[in-house]
This record gives C-alpha cells, sequence and structure tokens, in this order.
C-alpha cells in the first residue's frame, strides 16, 4: 500500500514547483532584456558595464547571455550593394559590445584583426564593383546601339537592370566574398567558445 501524504507535504511540493518556474521565468526575462538591452546599445543609448552591474547576480549570465545574442548576430561582413561605412561601424560597435560581455584581452586582438580585414574587404568592394562594370562596358554598350537603332532614339541602360550584367556582377562579388566569409565564421566561432569559457568559470 502506497505511502497516503499529508497536505503539507503536497502543499511544499506545489511550493516547490512554484520557485522552479518563478526562477525559469526570471531568467527568461532577463535574457529578454539582455537583447533589448543589446538593442540600445547598439543604437548608442545603453551602457553595458552598468547595465550588467545593476542586474541582479542570479540574473546576470541570463542579461549576458541575451545581449550576446543580439551582438554576435551583427557580425557580418558589409553589403556589397551600398556605401558600407554604416555597416562598418555597426560591426564596430557589436565587436566593442562583445568585448564587454566576453572581457577576454584575447578576443579583442581578434576582433581588431577582423575589422582590419573588413576595411580590406570594403576597399576590394570597391575595387571589383569598377572593375566588373568596365569590363562588362563594351557589351552594355553594344546592347544600347542596338536598342537606339530598333528604337530610333538614343537609350542608355543602367547596368543593373540587365538580367546579364547583374548575373555577371553578383558572380564575382560572391566570389570575393566567400574569400572572407571564413574569416567572420572563425571570429564568432572563438568569440562564442570564449563567451562558454567566461561561463565556466
Amino acid at each position: 500500500m502506497g505511502v497516503i501524504k499529508t497536505a503539507l507535504e503536497i502543499a511544499l511540493e506545489k511550493t516547490n514547483g512554484v520557485k522552479s518556474d518563478k526562477s525559469s521565468i526570471d531568467q527568461y526575462n532577463a535574457k529578454q532584456r539582455g537583447k533589448k538591452v543589446a538593442g540600445f546599445f547598439m543604437a548608442g543609448e545603453a551602457d553595458l558595464s552598468r547595465e550588467i552591474k545593476e542586474t541582479p547576480d542570479d540574473q546576470r549570465d541570463s542579461l549576458k547571455q541575451g545581449i550576446f545574442e543580439v551582438l554576435i548576430s551583427q557580425i557580418s561582413l558589409p553589403s556589397v550593394s551600398s556605401d558600407n561605412k554604416d555597416d562598418e561601424k555597426r560591426i564596430e560597435s557589436a565587436g566593442n559590445g562583445l568585448s564587454v560581455i566576453i572581457n577576454n584581452k584575447q578576443f579583442s586582438k581578434l576582433f581588431q584583426q577582423l575589422t582590419q580585414v573588413i576595411s580590406q574587404f570594403s576597399r576590394e568592394t570597391t575595387q571589383y564593383d569598377q572593375a566588373i562594370k568596365q569590363q562588362y562596358a563594351p557589351k552594355l554598350r553594344q546592347k544600347e546601339e542596338e536598342l537606339s537603332r530598333r528604337l530610333g532614339r538614343e537609350v542608355r541602360i543602367d547596368p543593373f537592370q540587365d538580367a546579364e550584367f547583374v548575373a555577371f556582377y553578383n558572380q564575382h562579388m560572391n566570389a570575393l566574398k566567400g574569400n572572407y566569409e571564413t574569416a567572420v565564421t572563425q571570429v564568432k566561432e572563438e568569440a562564442r567558445n570564449m563567451f562558454m569559457e567566461a561561463f565556466s568559470k
């Protein structure tokens, strides 16, 4: 015959469940708050060190986890289709934030190397852009002359409205991007490892 539980034992069991649920909710909320803090930080409206200090000890790791997830997602190569100074600033801000969260000199050095790689990528992107357009220019002129003859008036074609040029452009730009993606992936992996090491200490 099974042991009959007293009303007090049943009440205590329920209370334990509520406590662990409350702890889980607190951790979840802290992580969500971390994501918001990271967003404010990226907009230049939050001080990560202060936010971490002002968070209760038992919620600090979850807060950092939320901040880390948002900041690491910002580490990517700049867009090749626009002026990438804004992208470079975004990546630099994310790196500065990650340095606070990870708190490891090795990461700071690693990220410094990545910013140099990204600057080089931006320079090469500009050079590639010009070289691709120059290489395709004779073909584009030929298309413009042909259309002008057919329509009886002068026609100018925006290269990015020409499907053949867009395919040619993307093929070369993606090849360039592929050369640099490895460096970005490596830094993100290192950042994750260092972040997890900081947690285990």
